[in-house]
């Protein structure tokens, strides 16, 4: 009686899938791999950030009254962070720029997908009346998040949450998305990933920081 050869293309697709994941559960590495297939969504245009409607038309902008702004409290107040070197920052230290927000961690695959638009986005509109906030909600200490900006090659500036979250910040989705005006009111959320590295958003965020 001859033996049945075992051929490897006999094997079920879904079996083969089920492995290929199961191998990158167990390396961590299936947390990139989502990461990577979103990217390629967003790379299609179809998740773009929305801007909203009244500050794409100049004339519909008010001017931001100076005394007004001293008065009004910033969106977070409160809110202490830690950057990646450890030292604490205080949110409304920020108060007077306009701040992206962006609310994330390590293990998120759509978090992942969009950090690379917004790198590009840092390096286009790169201005200190604009600053960026990547508030990681990671467990686990800095030393974690650090590692994956580093591997990343990332600059723009991390931190991660010392103090309780403030509920204006609360959201059904991570990652998502803030942009503060200058006198410290949230102009615009985005939740879920999406693409910021486009001319609107540049234009919206320079926009916000002449006035």
């Amino acid at each position: 009686m001859r033996k049945q050869k075992f051929s490897i293309y006999e094997i079920p697709g879904w079996a083969v899938m089920l492995a290929i994941f199961g191998v990158l559960y167990l390396t961590g590495l299936h947390t990139e791999a989502i990461g990577q297939v979103q990217r390629v969504l967003l790379a299609t245009g179809i998740k773009n950030a929305d801007v909203p409607e009244s500050l794409r038309n100049p004339d519909a902008t008010a001017v931001v009254d100076a005394a007004a702004m001293a008065n009004s409290e910033m969106a977070g107040a409160g809110l202490k962070m830690v950057d990646m070197q450890g030292k604490q920052v205080r949110f409304e230290s920020l108060k007077g720029k306009v701040v992206f927000l962006n609310i994330w961690a390590t293990w998120c695959p759509p978090c992942i997908a969009e950090m690379p638009n917004i790198q590009k986005l840092y390096e286009k509109v790169g201005s200190d009346k604009i600053a960026f906030v990547l508030l990681s909600v990671d467990e686990g200490g800095v030393d974690k998040v650090k590692k994956f900006i580093d591997r990343k090659g990332y600059t723009f500036p991390v931190y991660m949450p010392a103090s309780q979250f403030p509920q204006e910040f609360h959201s059904n989705a991570i990652p998502t998305t803030f942009i503060i005006a200058p006198d410290g009111k949230i102009v615009a959320k985005q939740e879920g990933m999406a693409d910021y590295n486009t001319p609107e958003v540049v234009a919206f965020l320079q926009r916000l920081a002449s006035e």
